[in-house]
């Protein structure tokens, strides 16, 4: 679907439209794309926001949680004066303020089976910015029900990573490739381990670069991007599909919702 950029569009995305990679048919394909970004924390901030002033058409912003004091180290999209408001709400009040045209859906809960499954149904590209190992392997299961591409980050202390799985492509790698859900890693949280604030911005601005990327068509490829936030530094590792994956190596209609 296209759809046409008016005059005031036309000047707000301008040093997009500039870019080869993008042109004006490249950013009718935003306004017409959806996105859903799960997680509204430190790297749900920066690829939220992004993805708003890129003028990507319809996002879906889902978190169940409130802003806390300890949030405003890192989390962006919230400021102090939304201190013990929902984070979709808090969240809404600054991208409207960065670009009120894309069309706003907020979740102000925890996403989970069906609901979860239906909402990545609707949409062109999921970006996991969660905190949690069994909200990823469910968006991941999810994403290779749809066949939606899913854009996974993560970040603790001065270590952070990055992935695209394109689950259009049969030889794609989903999460489960890399993580298998059996046995569960050991989770961690900022709480009790730390971040450093900068590192989620650097990691949710990956993101918000590969989501775009992907929805303007362009070739991304199959890779875990590690950063050291120590050296400032980062390397790419390729990935690989399992032929035994429990959950990719059978067809999307063998996978109803759990």
């Amino acid at each position: 679907m296209s759809i046409d950029l008016s005059d005031h569009q036309l000047e707000r995305y301008a040093r997009h439209i500039l870019l080869d990679a993008v042109g004006i048919s490249g950013q009718q394909r935003l306004a017409a794309a959806s996105a859903l970004i799960v997680g509204l924390g430190g790297l749900g901030s920066p690829a939220a926001m992004y993805l708003a002033a890129s003028g990507v058409g319809r996002l879906i912003l889902a978190d169940g949680d409130d802003v806390d004091l300890s949030n405003l180290q890192r989390q962006l999209v919230h400021r102090s004066v939304a201190l013990g408001k929902p984070k979709v709400e808090s969240a809404l009040h600054t991208l409207t303020a960065i670009n009120p045209e894309p069309a706003y859906e907020l979740v102000g809960q925890r996403l989970e089976g069906q609901d979860l499954d239906a909402l990545v149904g609707r949409v062109n590209i999921v970006l996991d910015c969660s905190d949690n190992f069994n909200t990823r392997q469910q968006l991941n299961r999810a994403c290779v029900h749809h066949r939606i591409p899913l854009v996974s980050g993560a970040a603790i202390g001065l270590d952070g990573q990055c992935a695209v799985y394109d689950l259009r492509c049969e030889d794609a790698p989903c999460y489960h490739c890399l993580f298998p859900a059996d046995p569960a890693p050991q989770e961690v949280a900022c709480a009790t381990m730390g971040v450093f604030a900068p590192l989620t911005g650097m990691v949710g601005s990956m993101q918000a670069g590969l989501a775009l990327r992907l929805l303007l068509g362009l070739e991304v490829r199959s890779e875990l991007l590690l950063v050291d936030a120590r050296q400032m530094a980062t390397r790419g590792v390729s990935l690989r599909k399992d032929p035994c994956c429990a959950v990719c190596r059978s067809r999307p209609t063998d996978l109803p919702a759990q």
